[in-house]
C-alpha cells in the first residue's frame, strides 16, 4: 500500500491515503517504456532555398544524428519556406504540431531560430503541450528558450534595420534597387540560349529523321551519348526547355516539336 498526497488537503490540514490499484504503475511503466516517436520540422527562408535544397541539407544532419542517438522512430517530416518573422503563417508547422498531440510526439528541429524568431509564438507553443527539443539546445530550460527566442527576435529586428538603411543609402547614391536582379536574369537568359542553339543542328537533323516529339529527340540524344546543357543525362524539362529557347530564336526547329511532353 502506498498514499498519494494531495496539495490541497495538504493545505486544509487533511491527508487521505488511496490504495494503489496498479494502474498508475502499469501507466508509468507503458509511459517510460514507450520508445520516442519524432516529427521533424525544417524550415528555409526563401522559395530558391526550397527549390535548391540549400540550408535544409545541414538541417536534416544534425536533426538525423540527435534522433538516431535518442534512438525511436521518426513519424514525419515537415519543410516551411517561410520567413522566420511571418510566425502566423505556418501551415506545415501546424500540420506538424497537430500531429504530435495526436501520436504524443516530440516535435524536434534543428536550431531554435527555425522554428520562430519571434518570442509570442515560441512561447504560445511551449504553452501548447507539445514537447519540442531544438537540437542546437537541447538542455536548456523554459527560462533560456525564452531569452533565446527573445535574442533570436533582436537579431531578426537588427538585420532588417540595418538592410533598410543599407537600401535607402543606396537610394540617395542613384543606385537604382533591383537592377542587379534583372541584369542577371537577362545574362542568364542570354548564356541558356547560347548553349541551346549549340544543339540546334543535331535536333534539326532528327526531326528530319522521323523523332518529333520531346520524348523521342530526349530518348536518342541519350541514346547517342550527347551531354545535356548541363553535361548530364537529358530529361523531358531540360530537353523541353532547350528546344523552347531554339523555336524562340527561329533555330531551324519548329513548334511542331513541342506538341507533345
Amino acid at each position: 500500500m502506498w498514499a498519494v498526497f494531495s496539495f490541497s488537503s495538504m493545505i486544509e490540514g487533511t491527508f487521505t491515503p488511496k490504495q494503489n490499484t496498479g494502474n498508475a504503475s502499469t501507466e508509468k511503466r507503458q509511459t517510460t517504456g514507450r520508445e520516442p516517436a519524432w516529427v521533424c520540422y525544417f524550415r528555409v527562408s526563401t522559395t530558391k532555398q526550397g527549390e535548391s535544397g540549400l540550408g535544409l541539407a545541414a538541417q536534416r544532419d544534425a536533426v538525423a544524428r540527435y534522433t538516431g542517438e535518442k534512438g525511436g522512430s521518426t513519424l514525419a517530416e515537415f519543410t516551411e519556406v517561410e520567413s522566420g518573422k511571418k510566425a502566423s503563417n505556418r501551415p506545415e508547422l501546424l500540420k506538424a504540431v497537430e500531429l504530435c498531440r495526436r501520436k504524443r510526439a516530440t516535435l524536434v528541429i534543428a536550431k531554435l531560430d527555425r522554428l520562430a524568431r519571434n518570442v509570442a509564438f515560441v512561447a504560445n507553443l511551449m504553452e501548447s503541450g507539445v514537447n519540442f527539443v531544438a537540437v542546437d539546445h537541447p538542455k536548456v530550460d523554459r527560462f533560456m528558450l525564452h531569452l533565446l527566442a527573445a535574442f533570436a527576435e533582436e537579431e531578426a529586428r537588427k538585420i532588417s534595420q540595418r538592410t533598410k538603411e543599407a537600401m535607402a543609402a543606396a537610394k540617395l547614391r542613384g543606385v537604382v534597387i533591383g537592377a542587379t536582379g534583372r541584369d542577371k536574369a537577362k545574362r542568364y537568359k542570354a548564356e541558356a540560349l547560347e548553349r541551346a542553339k549549340q544543339f540546334g543542328p543535331i535536333i534539326a537533323e532528327l526531326r528530319a529523321s522521323g523523332f518529333t516529339q520531346t520524348r523521342q529527340i530526349r530518348d536518342e540524344l541519350n541514346r547517342r551519348g550527347v551531354a545535356s546543357p548541363g553535361g548530364a543525362r537529358w530529361h523531358l524539362l531540360n530537353t523541353h526547355r532547350t528546344l523552347t529557347r531554339l523555336v524562340g530564336a527561329n533555330v531551324r526547329v519548329k513548334s511542331d516539336v513541342l506538341s507533345s511532353l
